[in-house]
């Protein structure tokens, strides 16, 4: 399975891919910001992207949005990452059509069991 993890953040980035990368079966890639996730996911076709909600530029709605209006990337599942998880902005970001929400900060241990149960694997 193909997952790019899309954070601002250099430090999160690394450790969640190399708590994504315990899963054997998921090849992981990895940005730091909207503009380039929507390349990269436009040319790589991931089967998921993990999506950091708070991002400068272009954050985590807007690139959700910008993927949903691509032809090319609008049936890539989207999972939002992120420390706003007051019932109010969960019901927020779901509305927005993503497959679920992860909590920040996130169990590395548990990280890819939680984008395997969310996705049905």
């Amino acid at each position: 399975m193909r997952l790019l993890y899309v954070d601002d953040e250099p430090d999160i980035r690394t450790v969640a891919v190399m708590s994504l990368q315990l899963q054997p079966d998921f090849e992981v890639r990895e940005c730091h910001g909207g503009a380039l996730a929507l390349e990269m996911a436009r040319d790589w076709q991931p089967d998921v992207v993990l999506l950091d909600v708070m991002m400068p530029q272009m954050d985590g709605p807007m690139t959700r949005m910008a993927l949903s209006r691509d032809p090319a990337t609008c049936n890539i599942p989207v999972i939002f990452v992120t420390a706003r998880t007051q019932p109010s902005e969960l019901a927020r970001l779901l509305e927005l059509g993503v497959t679920g929400v992860i909590a920040k900060p996130f169990d590395p241990m548990s990280l890819a069991k939680q984008v395997t149960t969310l996705m049905g694997w």
